[in-house]
């Protein structure tokens, strides 16, 4: 978590964090209950707020869409809902889920917030639910301290009786997927925690077949705030079109890994000079986690990448995103294609196991990488081929896995090989050279 030295006056979760039920009232009040539909999903529309889990998806319209299913002639505005698949409407109570399964190796923004600020998550979930109408409520989280924070406000609300909705906190297993929405709902089913095959809206047809929303913990936490201060309030903050603050887990070659609250907007450096700077030069950075975009830690004469601002916007030029909320610094002297490498291993390890690209493609794209992370020479990769003859394969794969998935996950494969391909080609040639530019290497 940032101190009051590091951007504190930008902070909002953080700024009104308190891990017990009494120091949450005494900093934001009770919970302010607006009544069902309309008055909140209007509030948090004007408000520009987007999801805070990788999609940025606009949060009201995900509210709408399952209002829309238990009320299909006035939840979504502009007309009456779509069927759901087949033609039929799904009946039952909503259900909402917190979302805090956080599956990606690096982040720490969800864990943190939850140990900090729990009663303010909790707090948005209950608006949530009293929104679309919920009758049950939970709270999927990875196992550890965020799970025994969250397990401890939920007994205190229930306590002092505080909440309308009955809530209960389920523990997500510890996968990659675990946090893709369809994943939660499987695992509250009693499924394995894998994203569906075969698409259908959460809004028709999620937990036992009723509408779910699913909303990540940080996307609840704002909405609890906006619900206090308004739509206006959260717009004084940020870019016009990402509005407000997002919680950053800053990792790799740090002084001081951890989570930071910014504003949207803010450049990459200052990040990394919030969490103490960079201990060494560095080579790359890496944003949105496993599944990112490597970026190279200068791309011309003309701009610095510490300058480029985190937000959609400014990262769209080199192909990136915000997503989950990761920056990871890969100093100069580490090999980014041994790296890519090794994520590509463990991504291929965590695959679904529903479809090709995933079964087939993903090792064999993984076996690729890690022959053009190999230098020429005695360590030639296993199938005969050097660093650069990899390199064609490696992209010859990655466009054969992009977009024909079953779910998701190799995209977010293949986008991270796009992007080393991009940012590492220097590395590429020297390998096949015989030299790495870095000093890591591949056993």
């Amino acid at each position: 978590m940032t101190t009051v030295g590091d951007g504190a006056g930008n902070q909002r979760l953080l700024a009104v964090a308190a891990a017990d039920l009494a120091s949450h009232y005494r900093r934001c009040g009770p919970v302010p209950w607006r009544g069902p539909g309309g008055p909140l999903l209007a509030e948090i529309r004007d408000s520009g707020l987007t999801g805070r889990g990788g999609a940025a998806f606009p949060t009201w319209r995900k509210l709408s869409a399952v209002v829309a299913a238990t009320h299909p002639d006035t939840g979504r505005p502009g007309g009456r809902r779509r069927a759901a698949p087949g033609g039929t409407r799904r009946a039952g109570t909503p259900v909402v889920v917190a979302n805090a399964a956080e599956g990606e190796p690096e982040s720490a923004k969800d864990a943190t917030l939850l140990a900090a600020a729990p009663h303010l998550v909790l707090d948005g979930l209950q608006l949530a639910a009293e929104a679309v109408g919920a009758g049950e409520a939970y709270v999927h989280v990875k196992p550890g301290a965020a799970a025994q924070s969250v397990r401890r406000a939920v007994a205190e609300r229930r306590a002092a009786g505080w909440d309308r909705c009955h809530i209960e906190v389920r523990e997500a297993p510890a996968t990659f997927l675990a946090g893709e929405a369809s994943a939660v709902v499987a695992a509250l089913e009693g499924a394995p925690a894998r994203p569906r095959a075969h698409w259908r809206p959460l809004a028709d047809d999620g937990l036992h077949g009723r509408p779910t929303l699913v909303h990540n913990v940080e996307t609840l936490a704002h909405l609890a705030m906006i619900a206090r201060w308004g739509a206006a309030w959260f717009r004084c903050i940020g870019t016009a079109d990402e509005p407000g603050t997002l919680l950053v887990t800053v990792t790799g070659a740090v002084a001081a890994p951890g989570v930071v609250e910014v504003p949207y907007g803010t450049p990459l450096g200052d990040l990394v000079a919030l969490r103490g700077g960079a201990v060494e030069p560095v080579g790359a950075l890496r944003l949105g986690g496993y599944a990112g975009t490597w970026l190279p830690a200068d791309v011309g004469p003309q701009v610095a990448m510490s300058q480029v601002a985190m937000s959609r916007e400014g990262l769209a030029p080199w192909g990136a995103e915000p997503g989950p909320g990761i920056v990871s610094v890969l100093p100069a002297g580490a090999c980014g294609l041994a790296e890519t490498a090794r994520i590509v291993a463990y991504l291929a390890a965590q695959n679904a196991g529903q479809c090709g690209p995933c079964v087939s493609g993903l090792p064999q794209l993984a076996r690729s990488v890690a022959g053009m992370a190999r230098v020429a020479g005695p360590d030639t990769a296993p199938d005969g081929e050097n660093p650069a003859q990899a390199a064609s394969r490696v992209l010859r794969l990655a466009a054969l896995v992009s977009g024909r998935g079953a779910c998701h996950h190799p995209d977010g494969v293949a986008r991270l090989v796009h992007s080393a391909l991009r940012t590492f080609a220097a590395d590429i040639r020297a390998h096949a050279q015989g030299n790495c530019l870095g000093s890591a290497r591949l056993g």
